[in-house]
């Protein structure tokens, strides 16, 4: 595939990509950023050692797209050291000016990058994000749609995560220089919250343009139970509160949890807009 110009040299998107054992699955994450209707990117792959046929076909895909850049770690370092060397290595690119994210188990529609950069540019947003769908990659069928509030803040980050990393988008010459927080989960929301604290607030895009797998195997897979303890850790280990706000900020993400899934979801059936199809 040849790559196409740049009608604007201040349009360029830097992909960030992290896999582990994503041989089964990559292909269709990257075949789905290969076929955007906006062309003006890079992916940047990062391979955390995987032992699987993921690096061979990152590479069959790298020979047919040239925008497709591959990674290697020598050793597991998890996905939030995968995800910094990728930011780094966009950063350093002065050609690139917006960073996006895509995990390998993950998949974007053909406009999702055209319509959140024509967003951002319009509306002057250094910090996107939008509503996804959620597949069962075993059945392929989509079952549930995550709503996201039309503004985002710091402080209502804090209270709950409905932010998914499949659909940011931000401008790393107005966030600046920035590196997630080293968690085993969670990490990406650490992030969002560093983010917000510099930009102030984030807005969402318009449309359903992304779809997150779920799979057992996944990044970003764990037990509910498990997830309330890494939200824990993450407000200590990363924002640093003393354990009753840390605590706080865990229930307050349990109850945003609860009014996505049964609220958002069920207002959005009224509303005749439940339409979950490609």
């Amino acid at each position: 595939m040849t790559k196409k110009k740049s009608t604007e040299k201040d349009s360029r998107v830097g992909i960030v990509m992290p896999a582990y054992n994503s041989g089964e699955i990559i292909e269709k994450a990257l075949r789905s950023v290969m076929g955007q209707s906006y062309s003006d990117f890079e992916v940047f792959v990062v391979d955390d050692h995987s032992t699987d046929k993921t690096v061979e076909i990152v590479k069959k895909l790298a020979k047919e797209d040239k925008r497709i850049h591959l990674i290697q770690l020598k050793d597991d370092r998890g996905a939030a050291a995968a995800r910094n060397l990728a930011i780094k290595r966009i950063e350093e690119d002065p050609s690139l000016k917006y960073i996006a994210f895509l995990d390998s188990d993950d998949c974007w529609r053909k406009d999702k990058l055209k319509t959140q950069i024509e967003f951002m540019k319009k509306n002057k947003v250094a910090f996107s994000y939008g509503d996804y769908d959620i597949c069962d990659i075993v059945t392929g069928r989509i079952y549930r749609r995550r709503i996201c509030p039309a503004k985002m803040s710091y402080f209502r980050m804090l209270i709950g995560c409905s932010v998914g990393c499949l659909t940011v988008v931000y401008d790393k010459d107005a966030v600046g220089h920035v590196e997630i927080p080293n968690l085993p989960k969670r990490n990406d929301y650490a992030l969002w919250c560093v983010i917000l604290k510099k930009v102030r607030h984030g807005m969402k895009y318009p449309g359903v343009l992304a779809i997150y797998d779920r799979s057992p195997g996944s990044i970003s897979s764990g037990g509910k139970a498990h997830l309330v303890k890494y939200h824990y850790r993450m407000h200590r280990d990363a924002n640093r509160f003393n354990p009753l706000v840390a605590s706080f900020f865990t229930a307050t993400n349990i109850v945003n949890y609860i009014n996505n899934i049964v609220v958002c979801e069920k207002k959005q059936s009224l509303k005749g807009e439940n339409d979950y199809g490609q």
